[in-house]
């Protein structure tokens, strides 16, 4: 994995904006009609081939296919897997339940399909992380991006949205995620990508899954998920990985969120080398500091979001570079690399919360900002 060597390197979390007609694909395909497989194909090639070109010109040097082909980061594998005909639902939002009025107020987007687990799991189509992994490497052909990755659910954030109704129990269910989604992290490490686990269950599970519990209580899941993890990695060399923690890719008031600094030892435990995280939003951005009492690993690189994945304000180059100098103070800044605080398309959904055009702006603050950052840091 590359290192802020020279400069701060910057990087997203993944997903992208969709163009509307391959939005409307997916939508149409996870709502269960049948598409021309060469047409969908085809279309996801392409959307990969300009999202690489997007990235490049916007200047981020760490890219990849933007989740283009996928629904949803962690629902995807519904459509890659067998077992899941059941229906799992929405989760209520402990943050929001605090504020009914506002609740009732509150926007609600188009949603993606989120099955239960009602039978054996097994692939069904062991083919499509191949068609990820030839899309991307089609797409950078002729541009000169520094590194490229590919990103992957865990086990823990599929349990957390694919509810399970057929294994005896959670560790059992967690175990054969396990064993299946190897796979898939193991194929897209022979490739030549860096592998992105989205670990968002080790923060955003305490608030949505888990609020009956104290945060020790759930220190204690998110410690299992992390040993789940870390077994389905075990092939992999820790600096071909990096692991994406969060609280929620979502508006809402976030005073439910779990503090950074209670689970941060679980997060450092697990064996990705990279660590990207939210540090943007206003829930978030103060927990700089925890990386000044928590001391990092020298073998560790934290990728901090500079821009808040929530909100169509631009933030200014100065903000973005004041933000890299924070961290690059505390741990070194070849162990930081510029991100954002979660994706800008998580879901394949019409409804974005923010606007695809700003989004690119807001890559390119973010390179300006860098760029900043870099000249005060090295000179």
């Amino acid at each position: 994995m590359k290192r802020s060597t020279e400069r701060i390197l910057t990087t997203h979390t993944g997903s992208l904006p969709r163009p509307p007609d391959l939005t409307a694909m997916l939508e149409s395909m996870d709502g269960g009609s049948a598409l021309d497989p060469a047409a969908f194909d085809g279309r996801v090639r392409r959307a990969v081939a300009d999202i690489v070109r997007q990235q490049v010109d916007a200047g981020v040097d760490i890219v990849n296919d933007g989740e283009q082909g996928k629904v949803g980061y962690s629902t995807y594998v519904r459509h890659r897997l067998t077992g899941f005909g059941g229906k799992s639902g929405v989760p209520s939002r402990a943050d929001w339940a605090d504020f009914p009025e506002a609740a009732a107020r509150a926007e609600r987007r188009s949603a993606v399909s989120r099955p239960a687990c009602d039978g054996p799991i097994e692939w069904q189509d062991r083919g499509a992380v191949q068609k990820d992994v030839a899309n991307l490497r089609a797409a950078l052909e002729g541009v000169r991006p520094t590194e490229a990755f590919m990103t992957a659910a865990s086990p823990g954030v599929i349990a957390h949205f694919l509810r399970n109704e057929y294994y005896p129990s959670r560790e059992a269910y967690l175990a054969r995620l396990v064993d299946v989604m190897k796979e898939e992290y193991d194929a897209i490490h022979r490739a030549g990508f860096v592998l992105q686990v989205d670990c968002p269950d080790l923060a955003m599970g305490r608030h949505l899954a888990f609020p009956s519990l104290s945060n020790a209580e759930f220190v204690k899941i998110a410690e299992a998920n992390v040993e789940a993890l870390n077994h389905a990695l075990r092939d992999i060399p820790p600096d071909r990985m990096r692991l994406h923690l969060c609280w929620g890719n979502y508006e809402g008031p976030h005073h439910r969120d779990i503090p950074l600094r209670e689970i941060i030892h679980v997060a450092l435990k697990a064996r990705p080398q990279a660590l990207s995280l939210e540090g943007a939003n206003p829930r978030h951005e103060h927990e700089w500091v925890v990386f000044r009492e928590v001391r990092l690993p020298e073998e560790k690189i934290l990728i901090p979001g500079v821009l808040d994945s929530t909100t169509n304000f631009i933030e200014h180059p100065e903000l973005v570079a004041q933000r890299l100098v924070r961290y690059a103070e505390v741990v070194g800044r070849e162990r930081v690399i510029a991100g954002t605080d979660c994706g800008f398309a998580t879901f394949g959904r019409s409804t974005l919360q923010v606007e695809p055009e700003i989004a690119w702006a807001k890559f390119t603050s973010m390179a300006e900002g860098a760029r900043l950052a870099s000249q005060q840091l090295w000179r």
